[in-house]
């Protein structure tokens, strides 16, 4: 693995720790260069003995992960290597399972928004660490005329129960660390002075163990198996996106500013106010 080689993550090990800073201007959407990236590198990580923990964290302070790239359907049929390496799995889950099966502890550092894709990465990770004053979640799928697609009907499902899954899917409303936290959708929040160390902390005391004891905690707990929701949701999501709602959406979207730093620190109202004149 050569660091030198991505263009949308740095990447840096020492002691056992890699870390991965997402770095896609202007408000990191996950696009197709991301999430080939996001696969090489995780891909380069799983045999590495070296490495016990992976540590995600943002070039952007303001946004983890914004969302999923809305010109990523443009750019399907180029990605299809990758999501044929998954057949169980769509493009956009595919992400979320390389997480969640991922041999090191994968940790979140959030410090900024994640919505929709960024959300579902969010709870693919094994720990999230979250800033309270500025960090935010939400599935925001629905305001754009779909269902999550990525994973997300069943990590919310499993990380916070049904109710709430329910709640957070068809409100689309952006939820804060505290909030995330008392839902059982992230670890902790903490202040936002201390989120390096606390995350710094964890990191290090884990990098500290042996790889076999690491294999063996993630053995013995397991991710679900979430084979037959994932099948069920990607339909769902696929008939919906076919549809014309979503495509009048995201053009509108663009229109009024997603995936600049304007149009996206309030996107719930920006799409709410688009939705009303529709």
């Amino acid at each position: 693995m050569n660091p030198d080689t991505y263009t949308t993550l740095g990447v840096t090990i020492d002691d056992g720790v890699a870390r991965i800073a997402l770095d896609n201007p202007p408000v990191n959407v996950l696009g197709g260069t991301v999430i080939r990236e996001l696969h090489d590198v995780l891909g380069a990580l799983r045999d590495d003995r070296r490495v016990r923990v992976i540590v995600f964290s943002s070039a952007n302070p303001e946004f983890f992960l914004a969302h999923v790239d809305i010109h990523i359907l443009d750019e399907l049929e180029q990605l299809r290597e990758i999501a044929d390496r998954n057949p169980d799995a769509n493009l956009f889950q595919g992400v979320g399972e390389l997480l969640r099966h991922q041999p090191q502890v994968t940790i979140v550092k959030l410090d900024g928004k994640a919505r929709a894709g960024g959300a579902e990465f969010v709870a693919a990770a094994d720990l999230t660490f979250a800033a309270r004053e500025t960090a935010g979640l939400g599935q925001t799928e629905v305001l754009m005329g779909i269902v999550p697609g990525g994973g997300g009907t069943q990590y919310l499902r499993d990380r916070v129960g049904r109710n709430r899954a329910l709640e957070l899917l068809l409100t689309a409303d952006l939820v804060d660390a505290d909030t995330a936290a008392a839902y059982g959708w992230i670890n902790r929040a903490v202040p936002a002075a201390e989120l390096d160390a606390v995350v710094d902390q964890v990191a290090k005391k884990i990098a500290a163990l042996s790889p076999e004891l690491i294999a063996a905690a993630k053995r013995l707990v397991p991710p679900a198996d979430l084979a037959d929701g994932l099948k069920a949701e990607h339909d769902a999501w696929a008939e919906l996106v076919s549809g014309p709602l979503p495509a009048q959406l995201m053009a509108r979207a663009l229109d009024h500013g997603v995936q600049t730093p304007d149009g996206e620190r309030d996107l719930e109202s920006v799409m709410r106010g688009i939705a009303a004149t529709l």
